[in-house]
């Protein structure tokens, strides 16, 4: 995805003088079309995350469109402060770019895999969050976002190459897109592991068992009544999401169901517990933590049969 947003946000700046790409010193063989193209609306801050926030909310005040690029973790944990205290108390429109959500930089270990970032992004009102699919949506989110007032955090995955079957990169702000229209299941999926559900749902659909996989890419504004309409569909309801169980996806889902008082069964499949010093390839690591596709199938045969684990 970091490919196609570096593509895009390179056409973007060819028709709009105010956007900057600020980096702190990382986006080397991805960040290089804007480089090389606008070099005096690219600036490389160092490892100065925090400074790099700072910078951004000063352009942003004096009315340009700032994007600060960073690994998940460097972009919205360390600089959090910075980002509550400029772009989200004063209304500013930074863009947040994070990479590597979830755990697709798994060799380098827990501390940069992107666990809660979602969480923490989606707990400030005026933040809008979004997390595309794949490549193709994430050009067309970013083509229809850019500009949005306040600030944005854009959750981006490393990979260029999956795309999800069906999707055709629609994107459209606050609404889901789903794949299918299966009533025993709907696999509820964010970012880039939306692909394993597209997997999940092939295999439970050749099992009998008729699945949807419904695709949440924004929060703030989410799509809560297309998700109402789906889990009302659906008995069975599974979350799916490279994130922490508490504060992403799988709670916005909860929160869908308790605010509706809806009548279904609801499972998470996300990380439940904090990563140890085992580490390894993203579909290792997926594997780890019961987020592949044969177990999200395995997780709604178990939903189907009555019993919930």
């Amino acid at each position: 995805m970091r490919g196609a947003f570096a593509r895009t946000l390179t056409e973007l700046a060819a028709a709009d003088q105010r956007i900057y790409l600020l980096t702190g010193d990382l986006g080397y063989m991805a960040l290089e079309p804007f480089a090389e193209r606008f070099p005096e609306r690219f600036i490389n801050v160092g490892v100065a995350e925090q400074n790099m926030v700072g910078i951004a909310t000063g352009l942003a005040e004096a009315g340009f469109l700032p994007f600060v690029y960073s690994i998940v973790t460097f972009a919205c944990l360390r600089p959090y402060e910075f980002i509550r205290n400029g772009p989200c108390l004063h209304h500013l429109p930074v863009r947040v770019v994070g990479v590597g959500g979830g755990m697709e930089y798994g060799h380098n270990g827990a501390s940069h895999y992107g666990l809660e970032d979602v969480a923490v992004m989606r707990v400030q009102p005026g933040m809008t969050v979004i997390a595309p699919a794949d490549h193709q949506q994430t050009s067309n989110a970013l083509r229809q976002t850019y500009d949005l007032k306040g600030p944005v955090y854009y959750r981006l995955g490393k990979d260029d190459r999956i795309t999800v079957p069906g999707l055709d990169g629609k994107f459209e702000l606050a609404r889901t897109e789903s794949l299918g229209s299966g009533t025993d299941v709907a696999i509820v999926a964010m970012g880039g592991i939306t692909a394993e559900a597209a997997r999940a749902a092939e295999i439970l659909n050749a099992d009998g068992i008729k699945a949807r996989v419904v695709i949440v890419s924004s929060f703030n504004p989410g799509p809560d009544e297309d998700l109402k309409a789906h889990l009302i569909s659906c008995r069975n309801v599974i979350s799916l999401e490279a994130h922490y169980a508490v504060g992403g996806l799988s709670s916005y889902v909860a929160e869908v169901i308790a605010e509706n008082n809806l009548n279904c069964r609801f499972k998470r499949c996300a990380v439940e517990k904090q990563p140890d010093g085992i580490t390894g390839g993203q579909q290792f690591l997926y594997e780890r933590y019961g987020l592949a596709a044969q177990q999200v199938a395995d997780c709604a045969r178990t939903m189907m049969s009555g019993v919930l684990v």
